[in-house]
């Protein structure tokens, strides 16, 4: 097989742009890597060539630097239409052949992403394990024995194995994040109705969403923006405005639940991880905040305990009805149990779960984000056959009440057992801080895992440039950070505020040495300009309105200011910079590269 290449979407956008291959190179190497892929039970509809090469043609003649997806490779979780392609739900009695994608997918091939196929999934999304399908039982990327998670089980474990450099999956409790964790992934559970539904099979339509499945946040942000938007044909969607995640004066302050109420069902592998986790993201900064979890926890048994399996039925229920040895048994008998639920039922649950969200309320007077484990624990296939729905409920422990409390969501790698097997935690913020979250999540994810799914690549020490980076907006002007201002650090607020978006990761010419100042909280760096011995600083680019820079400025303390500073490749760009004199009393941490390589050593 020729040289392989990184399937980053940043990595494959840079290869393109510079030309050095192609994308029917690329989706003929993906093809055949899946030819030879082991077993694990991921595919239920892989695209023939004949049938994926139609969508690489459909690319000649268009531009790279503006298809943001141009290329890049993936693949969509069986609940949701493919135009042309049969849908099942994992389950084949069920099939419809749809004449147009899901609102999504059409985003994402009108970017130039190319899809590879349908995967497997937990029949009807009902189920974390990823074992309820007539397909097989989908089997980990890091160990064939153990479950894959699930609903979104394929989805995941394509990404995770070199396969695809994203895919969609759904996540309604927990769906797109505990297979993102079991798989050593990032799974994005946007706010509700931030991705439109309209061409998925529905779950519990109120709650459900579309979910991301990444490398790192980085792609997965990536796809964000290509997916999202409001879509007049799907009732649940609306527009959403990104929220900041606003840190007090005394850091980010990170709530988790209290030490009584965390499960980790026997695993005391899981239990160390999360405490390393803890202690890493003080390292970074971060304040823990113990919070109590009791309300989150009530809601969540509400969601398979209470009528809401009302909801499951009403979406595939008389299906299920008129079809019995169609279907999964395990699968037939959870959503049989909404049949029953009266009307009566539904308003006091109801009424119970706003009750429970009011409570829930009091965490997020006291932190900025939540973090908890994405699951408790992890199970072997074998072990989820012979108790499946008690099993499978654990999973949903700390997972379910994020969707009904209409909350954001990021799992994130965050360490490996001993025997290999992945670890995950999930931060979670109020609806609207998708972008914040991510943020964060990138800057745990770099602190705590270097390996990429189950691949063999490791983190990129530095980020990457991103090749072709959004345009800079007519009355916008492009300002480099290289300090507190950057993604989910202390003062990011303060360019999200004003309307800045995110532009690119870079670095600087090596013509500059970097020194933390003194004082304090928060902490800040100076950038200095060197005549020699300088070196290359990770810097970040954003385009801020022109008639919010002032207002910027003027809340800037010496001895930073704003200049002009010097790029990789030669370019130019306004920036925080510092005169020489900053450096007295400083600590100089040029070797660190850069300002969160710098916070992620946690100097004494």
């Amino acid at each position: 097989m020729p040289t392989e290449h990184s399937l980053l979407i940043s990595d494959l956008r840079t290869s393109y742009l510079a030309g050095r291959v192609t994308p029917a190179h690329i989706i003929m190497q993906v093809m055949e890597r899946a030819d030879h892929a082991a077993e694990r039970h991921l595919w239920i509809a892989r695209l023939s060539y004949a049938e994926v090469m139609s969508y690489v043609q459909a690319l000649y003649g268009k531009s790279i630097a503006e298809l943001p997806l141009y290329g890049i490779p993936f693949v969509i979780k069986d609940n949701t239409d493919l135009q042309g392609v049969p849908t099942t739900a994992a389950c084949p009695a069920y099939a419809y052949t749809p004449d147009r994608s899901a609102t999504v997918v059409q985003r994402l091939l009108k970017a130039g992403a190319i899809p590879l196929g349908k995967t497997n999934l937990d029949q009807f999304a009902t189920g974390l394990v990823g074992t309820r399908s007539p397909h097989g039982a989908c089997r980990n990327a890091l160990n064939g024995e153990y479950i894959s998670g699930g609903s979104s089980s394929g989805s995941a474990v394509a990404v995770a194995t070199g396969l695809a450099s994203f895919s969609l999956g759904t996540d309604t409790a927990g769906s797109g994040r505990v297979p993102a964790a079991f798989n050593n992934l990032i799974g994005m559970k946007p706010s509700l109705g931030r991705l439109s539904t309209r061409g998925v099979v529905p779950a519990c339509r109120s709650v459900d969403c579309v979910s991301i499945f990444a490398l790192t946040a980085t792609d997965a942000a990536s796809v964000l923006d290509v997916a999202e938007g409001f879509d007049a044909e799907d009732p649940y969607s609306r527009p959403m405005q990104d929220l900041a995640i606003r840190p007090a004066a005394s850091g980010l302050r990170v709530g988790v639940p209290r030490r009584e109420q965390l499960q980790f069902f026997g695993d005391a592998e899981y239990a160390r991880l999360f405490d390393a986790c803890l202690a890493s993201l003080e390292s970074l900064g971060f304040t823990r905040v113990d919070i109590d979890f009791a309300p989150f926890l009530d809601a969540a048994r509400t969601l398979y305990e209470g009528p809401w399996l009302a909801e499951r039925y009403a979406a595939v229920g008389r299906f299920i009805d008129a079809h019995p040895d169609a279907v999964f048994p395990v699968t037939a008998t959870i959503i049989a149990g909404g049949k029953s639920a009266s009307a009566v039922e539904a308003y006091e649950a109801a009424y119970r779960l706003k009750a429970l969200k009011r409570a829930s309320d009091a965490a997020w007077a006291q932190v900025d984000c939540i973090v908890t484990p994405t699951a408790g624990t992890i199970y072997t296939i074998a072990a989820v056959d012979a108790d499946p729905i008690r099993l499978n409920a654990n999973l949903g422990y700390y997972t379910n009440s994020i969707n009904l409390f209409d909350l954001a969501g990021v799992a994130v790698p965050a360490g490996f057992r001993n025997d290999g097997l992945p670890f995950g935690v999930t931060l979670v913020g109020p609806a609207g801080t998708d972008r914040a979250l991510l943020a964060l999540a990138d800057q745990v994810h770099r602190a705590l895992v270097t390996r990429l799914g189950a691949t063999s690549q490791s983190f990129p020490t530095v980020p990457a440039a991103t090749a072709g980076a959004p345009a800079l907006r007519a009355g916008y002007v492009a300002l480099a950070v290289c300090g507190a201002h950057m993604q989910g650090l202390a003062l990011n607020h303060e360019l999200t505020r004003r309307g800045a978006y995110f532009m690119e990761r870079t670095l600087t010419a090596p013509c500059y040495r970097l020194f933390a100042l003194p004082g304090g909280p928060p902490q800040r760096p100076a950038l200095i300009r060197v005549p020699s011995g300088g070196a290359a600083i990770e810097m970040e680019v954003w385009a801020m309105p022109m008639q919010e820079l002032g207002s910027l400025v003027t809340g800037i303390p010496a001895p930073l200011a704003i200049g002009r500073i010097d790029a990789q490749g030669g370019a130019q760009v306004c920036g925080f910079i510092a005169e020489g004199h900053a450096a007295t009393g400083a600590r100089d941490i040029t070797q660190f590269g850069g300002w969160r390589a710098y916070l992620r050593s946690a100097p004494p």
